[in-house]
């Protein structure tokens, strides 16, 4: 399933660099979205990037830990799995840009593209389930992955209040709750899975 996200995500933003048209036309606005209804931004500014470079880091880190949950997913969740993992992926979609979405209602300028919001709540289910896996941040420097979502989340709230640099932190910051909490909602005796794995020595 992780597979297949990444071919169409990719060829439709492959082709979006070559028709800026499509970028203009269904990147997120919240003005656009609000004011004129205009209500596929919300889920197809998910399959466009910003450059080639954009792509494939988000490709990269959906391939790395959407193949690992998918696994995790497989385990726990049995012939439910593909749904289940379809309603993470395109449910923090939607989820993630919701602060976005009302913070800059009136700016007409506020775009965004990109599967960040969605990325993230995928590396963090993956995280849900195996919280001290390593991870490579930066793929050099090892940490725990609870240790990362922690500094992350410090990072993305910091830089969502701070930050200039046209990243959408708080998309990052939504999604990745989003992720977390995901495995809980479908069954809450997961929590207490994630307590197990936490505490154990």
């Amino acid at each position: 399933m992780t597979i297949i996200i990444i071919l169409i995500t990719s060829v439709f933003s492959i082709i979006a660099f070559s028709h800026h048209s499509l970028i203009y036309k269904y990147q997120f606005n919240p003005y656009q979205i609000i004011k004129r209804r205009q209500y596929a931004r919300l889920i197809l500014h998910a399959f466009l990037h910003a450059n080639w470079t954009h792509l494939i880091v988000n490709m990269l880190v959906l391939y790395s830990f959407g193949t690992v949950l998918e696994r995790s997913f497989q385990q726990f969740f049995g012939i439910n799995w593909i749904p289940y993992y379809l309603v993470l992926y395109f449910g923090a979609i939607l989820v993630s840009p919701l602060y976005a979405l009302v913070k800059h209602r009136n700016d007409y300028l506020h775009n965004a593209v990109g599967a960040s919001g969605a990325v993230s709540a995928v590396v963090f289910a993956a995280i849900f389930f195996d919280p001290w896996n390593k991870i490579y941040f930066f793929g050099m420097i090892p940490m725990p992955g609870i240790v990362f979502a922690v500094l992350y989340l410090i990072y993305s709230g910091l830089m969502s209040h701070r930050s200039k640099d046209n990243i959408a932190h708080d998309t990052h910051f939504f999604g990745a709750i989003f992720g977390f909490l995901f495995p809980i909602l479908l069954n809450p005796d997961l929590f207490s899975f994630f307590i197990r794995q936490l505490t154990r020595s």
